[in-house]
């Protein structure tokens, strides 16, 4: 009987400390990560029709702060900027039109940036400045765990004239599209 008796402490023993270490580990794998995006080529692209065609670009230059936690997605938050002089549509004469004062101003106005206000497991709601004016929106993300880091991934359609950017035109349309693919690192 003694035996039994120490066979059956060994395993409450040996069972605590079990539930101890899976406490442990999940405490430690849902809290809150800070993550820095990764300035790359596809991070921020956009796409708007020009003359009825597609014109695709990016914008690099991306800095900011990711608070991320997997397991409460409402107690992030993201804040983002990128630098409007890196605006790239592979045509230099219509990229240097658009850093001039009528579309973006990047002699006034260095940055684009977005901080958010509320997030859920599936999308960010969050104050977009353009041009010195700040508007809200909301987009659909997906968030994957990729290395170290998390993958970012949405997309938002934005009136380019709600910004101030350029004026009304028969060729170039209101609507931007913009694709957000963002490595995070810690």
């Amino acid at each position: 009987m003694v035996g039994f008796v120490s066979i059956c402490s060994r395993n409450a023993t040996m069972k605590k400390f079990v539930l101890s270490a899976i406490a442990v580990t999940a405490l430690f794998a849902f809290t809150t990560v800070n993550l820095s995006p990764v300035d790359s080529e596809d991070a921020v692209t956009f796409v708007i029709k020009n003359f009825g065609i597609n014109t695709k670009g990016s914008i690099n230059g991306l800095k900011g702060s990711i608070k991320w936690d997997a397991s409460n997605p409402a107690a992030s938050q993201i804040t983002a900027t990128v630098d409007v002089n890196t605006l790239n549509t592979n045509i230099e004469m219509r990229d240097k039109e658009l850093k001039e004062a009528t579309y973006f101003n990047y002699g006034k106005f260095k940055t684009i940036s977005f901080a958010s206000t509320a997030i859920t497991a599936t999308s960010v709601t969050g104050n977009l400045t353009i041009k010195g004016v700040t508007k809200s929106i909301t987009f659909p993300i997906t968030v994957t765990p990729s290395g170290k880091g998390y993958l970012f991934e949405g997309t938002f359609t934005i009136n380019r004239l709600d910004f101030g950017v350029g004026a009304s035109s028969m060729v170039l349309s209101d609507k931007v599209e913009v694709t957000l693919k963002v490595q995070t690192k810690p």
